[in-house]
């Protein structure tokens, strides 16, 4: 059903608030700023807040190497419209839209959206940028479900840019239509799901292959160099599943791994002691399963 203009001249999502600002939400609020949008970045911290503003000078640097249209002093001028918060209730108070992008632990998520309910205005809406979790695991604790739902990027949303659009049985039509516009709005490609699948389209293909690869080097069966070789001679494909795995970060998959069963706890372990422990989390430490 195409979009009903009239009901989204109702939702005119200008203020976006970003939660969380690791990999990909620094890309979200970045991304949003620089297509012309009020951003706020919020986190828990100060010292969160410090990693953050790290995070968004590098994205000045990438998108002003990378995209023609950052020239001239476009991705500087992007930066200028990011504030950052750690204080949840300023955060949100002037938000049309809250896309929340804190780490992939479902209680954390759900004490998020408790706090959340309790300050933001009843006309923002929510949307989760989880990369596994159904949004009907958290409608009941945003306090709004008809004005809330999923909406998830890819990693290196500048050039990959999906935006996945997935609502509940309670999402308001009109709130899904303003949400797929706001996503052409940021210049991402909208991609709606008709009903709820954990992963959506996206993960629901990614992770089960970076599994796979996982599996491989934790059975000791061939190392992640070679592993991503084969992948990447046998297929054509530019990168193979541990270089995947590194722009990702590793602490998102780990998290995943660790809510699965005994076998997929097994490869959070290996993750975990191999690598994490050992402060190699991906491109963004200078250090995954490649060196950077």
């Amino acid at each position: 059903m195409p979009p009903n203009p009239g009901a989204l001249a109702m939702i005119d999502i200008q203020k976006v608030t970003v939660l969380g600002t690791g990999v990909l939400g620094s890309q979200i609020a970045f991304q949003s700023a620089f297509r012309g949008f009020d951003v706020v970045a919020y986190d828990i911290s100060d010292e969160a807040l410090v990693q953050a503003r790290s995070r968004l000078d590098g994205l000045v640097a990438t998108y002003e190497k990378e995209i023609p249209q950052a020239a001239g002093g476009k991705a500087a001028q992007a930066l200028g419209q990011i504030r950052l918060s750690a204080d949840l209730a300023d955060a949100v108070a002037q938000a049309d839209l809250v896309i929340e992008a804190v780490p992939e632990v479902l209680a954390i998520k759900q004490q998020t959206y408790e706090a959340l309910a309790r300050v933001a205005s009843d006309k923002t809406i929510f949307a989760t940028n989880s990369s596994t979790l159904l949004p009907s695991a958290l409608k009941d604790f945003t306090g709004r479900p008809d004005r809330f739902l999923a909406l998830h990027f890819a990693n290196s949303i500048w050039k990959f840019n999906t935006a996945e659009v997935m609502g509940t049985s309670d999402t308001d039509p009109v709130v899904f239509d303003a949400v797929i516009k706001f996503a052409t709005d940021i210049g991402m490609a909208p991609i709606p799901l008709r009903k709820e699948k954990a992963g959506y389209v996206l993960n629901s293909l990614l992770v089960p292959f970076l599994n796979a690869a996982t599996d491989l080097a934790a059975g000791g069966y061939a190392g992640p160099p070679d592993i991503d070789k084969v992948w990447r001679i046998a297929t054509g494909a530019p990168m193979g599943p541990f270089q995947i795995y590194d722009i990702i970060g590793l602490s998102t998959p780990y998290n995943i791994l660790s809510h699965g069963d005994e076998h997929a706890r097994s490869l959070a372990a290996w993750l975990k002691e191999n690598y994490i422990d050992k402060g190699k989390l991906g491109v963004a430490a200078g250090e995954g399963f490649y060196r950077y």
